[in-house]
């Protein structure tokens, strides 16, 4: 005999149930306990006085020539079943299909006939068979409604009737409950969803107010300030006023730029605006010349269109490889490679050490492909500046298509961050 099947064959009374079971409602229940599983076991304490008090009565009514202890054990046989249909459904409704054809056999019909025992017997059997058309997976409360109408056609010709009557309808009934409380079920899952995209939109809405209130107040400041300084000055040379002129367009740019991300903040939908690529490079080349930086590009291999993922994270990359070197070194010399290679984009920035402060590791970053960067020179490993937050958030578009990214110091007292956007096949294929 298979061991295996006969353990799995026996777990099918305990485990075969719906996953997870289809809830009560919350007022059914307190704390550890169920409501509906305490009744159930009072229903079975006084189905069990009233069967073994109707059986003891007719037995004595026809000579007592059955013993006591066996028509005890016949009303607790049929009425405990009830007391196990809230955690073991199965098994409950086993038990009392066993106890109706165990009794049948025992006892005979004309001799229950005249007592109420048979009500009883039956009324437990279709609360079992609720309880397994509420918690049970389709295939069994099929099985089990088929065996109950088998069994009905046992039964003595007038309990038939009834039998048949109480094995389809708890059926029904137990499919209509199991339909609404899914359905209940499925509704409290959407309102919790609902909840958190309206929480989650409410955080939106709550950054982007705070976005507006502080970031683009004080970028307006700017704008304004670098238009009126030239002004302020008899005569100002034409050099400064060139540059008040480019701080205060980096100044309306960025405002545009916030203006944008506020707007998708605030709908939560997706931004129909084109994003930048590396056909705005020149664009950005000239902004960071403006800072004082002095950038030189070169490029290899034959330039391909990209995927729109992969242009826009080399753009942000470039953008926040620029703004860092005009951050942490103004006045160094930038030096900006670009290799389109068969299997992704490889990006360098690297940068000279800053004039003005050739003591201290600049923190300006470099996407590239291929070689890591140098080892650092002792003593310029710490972080300097804002925390890193733009080094963490290359990283993070570098690892969003599958690529990587590393940064570090560099011999000559630079810096450098090195990494790789690969393109799939199925990319290269879609890009424009």
């Amino acid at each position: 005999m298979d061991v295996d099947g006969v353990r799995s064959f026996a777990a099918t009374f305990v485990t075969d149930t719906t996953n997870p079971p289809t809830p009560r409602h919350s007022r059914l229940r307190r704390g550890r306990f169920d409501l509906v599983e305490i009744i159930d076991w009072v229903t079975a304490l006084i189905c069990f006085a009233i069967a073994n008090s109707v059986l003891v009565g007719v037995n004595s009514s026809h000579d007592g020539h059955h013993p006591s202890v066996l028509l005890l054990l016949l009303a607790f046989l049929s009425c405990a079943p009830l007391a196990l249909r809230t955690r073991f459904p199965l098994a409950a409704w086993t038990a009392a299909a066993l106890a109706v054809i165990g009794t049948s056999a025992v006892l005979s019909a004309g001799w229950l006939a005249a007592s109420g025992y048979p009500a009883v017997v039956l009324i437990i059997y279709g609360l079992c068979m609720y309880a397994v058309t509420v918690r049970c997976r389709p295939r069994i409360v099929v099985a089990a409604a088929a065996v109950s109408v088998v069994m009905a056609g046992f039964l003595e010709s007038g309990a038939a009737p009834g039998a048949v009557f109480l094995a389809l309808i708890p059926p029904l009934v137990g499919v209509v409950v199991r339909v609404r409380r899914s359905g209940e079920l499925r509704l409290a899952e959407q309102e919790r969803r609902h909840s958190g995209e309206r929480a989650l939109l409410e955080e939106r809405q709550r950054i982007a107010r705070e976005l507006h209130d502080v970031v683009a107040h004080h970028m307006s400041v700017i704008a304004i300030q670098a238009e009126a300084a030239p002004y302020k000055t008899a005569d100002p040379p034409p050099e400064l006023v060139e540059s008040f002129g480019d701080i205060r367009a980096s100044a309306l740019a960025g405002l545009a730029e916030l203006r944008r991300v506020l707007g998708v903040l605030r709908s939560g939908g997706q931004n129909t605006a084109p994003q930048p690529g590396l056909a705005e490079l020149d664009a950005l080349l000239d902004s960071a010349r403006s800072g004082g930086l002095s950038v030189t590009v070169t490029s290899s291999g034959d330039p391909v269109p990209l995927p729109d993922g992969v242009d826009l994270s080399a753009y942000r990359i470039l953008q926040e490889a620029l703004s860092n070197a005009m951050r942490y070194a103004p006045g160094s010399n930038v030096r900006l490679h670009l290799a389109y290679r068969p299997d992704g984009l490889a990006l360098e920035v690297r940068n000279d050490a800053a004039p003005a402060a050739a003591g201290m590791v600049p923190v300006a970053v470099a996407a590239s492909a291929g070689c890591p960067p140098g080892p650092a020179p002792a003593g310029r490993n710490r972080t300097v500046g804002g925390g890193g937050h733009g080094l963490i958030g290359m990283r993070e578009r570098a690892a969003m298509l599958g690529g990587s990214l590393a940064a570090g110091p560099t011999e000559d007292g630079g810096f450098g961050v090195t990494a790789v956007l690969p393109i799939s096949h199925d990319e290269r294929g879609e890009a424009p």
